[in-house]
């Protein structure tokens, strides 16, 4: 109750201070670009997401936006959306669910993108990002055809299955460990291991090239994760692991150089030009608000 209230208090705050991105020009599109950015969106993270589609898409325009309806938004919320981008495209979860997979938190997302990257290359933002300075590395992957994804450390690169699921068995302690390392110890058991990559990034920033992966591969390896670690494969976060797994198994792939894209705690004021503001720092003091207020004067 106490995180709840404390949350909407930093949302307020936050929207009194960025409110003005209601008030820039519509989200710049590429006609000619083979991209698409696709996104799940809540109604609270409207705004957020505004800021996150408009300070990227003026870096890397995509050809189209798409969002994905968690569910939440309301008709006003819709109205606004298409205001500012022009021929989005909305979504609903219950179009991209799957027997194989878990249903809810962001599986229905990577099920879409599974679906997208048949004719696109496809970003999967999410709505807690910013972008603040010139992002080439990720231009050049849309430009190359290189899958990317948000790394979690400096010269952070691709490792074998078997070397994190070693990595992680060392590290986990019980089964009501988090679902991330649980799965990761389980790694070296999914077939083909032997040959196979991981990467431990954050699929809240990824890049996926047309025809890199399709849906079955995804169904396929969520299916294995089930029969190894039954209802805990169905936990929050289990997501994460099965993008990480899609990225790592595109041929030309890269993580994205570290701390230049970085969570907020690990951000540099000095190096950092893309921030993840993931919910453990968010708003600690108030730096989303005053580099978004910052952002939008320049939009």
């Amino acid at each position: 109750m106490f995180y709840r209230l404390r949350d909407r208090i930093h949302r307020w705050r936050f929207a009194r201070a960025c409110r003005g991105v209601l008030r820039t020009p519509p989200v710049r599109l590429d006609q000619a670009s083979g991209m698409v950015v696709l996104s799940q969106l809540p109604h609270k993270d409207v705004l957020l997401f505004l800021l996150a589609l408009k300070s990227f898409a003026r870096r890397v325009p995509p050809r189209t936006v798409y969002v994905l309806d968690d569910g939440s938004l309301t008709p006003d919320d819709r109205s606004v959306l298409r205001d500012h981008v022009p021929g989005l495209t909305f979504f609903e979860r219950a179009d991209f669910r799957s027997a194989a997979c878990p249903v809810g938190g962001c599986w229905e997302r990577l099920l879409s993108i599974g679906e997208l990257v048949r004719d696109d290359y496809v970003i999967q933002l999410d709505s807690d990002t910013l972008t603040l300075g010139a992002i080439d590395e990720v231009g050049r992957a849309v430009a190359d055809g290189f899958a990317f994804i948000l790394g979690t450390w400096d010269r952070q690169g691709f490792e074998s299955m078997q070397e994190r699921a070693a990595t992680a068995r060392k590290l986990s302690k019980s089964p009501r460990d988090h679902v991330q390392l649980v799965s990761e110890a389980h790694l070296d058991q999914l077939s083909g291991f032997e040959s196979r990559r991981y990467v431990r990034g954050c699929a809240g920033f990824a890049g996926y090239p047309r025809r890199s992966f399709e849906r079955s591969f995804v169904e396929a390896t969520s299916a294995e994760m089930r029969r190894l670690m039954g209802d805990k494969w169905s936990e929050w976060g289990s997501e994460q692991v099965m993008a990480n797994i899609v990225v790592a198994s595109v041929e030309r792939a890269r993580v994205l150089p570290h701390p230049k894209y970085a969570d907020c705690h690990k951000m540099r004021v000095d190096l950092t030009e893309f921030i993840h503001f993931i919910g453990s720092c968010r708003f600690d003091r108030d730096r989303y608000a005053r580099l978004g207020e910052q952002v939008i004067a320049t939009l």
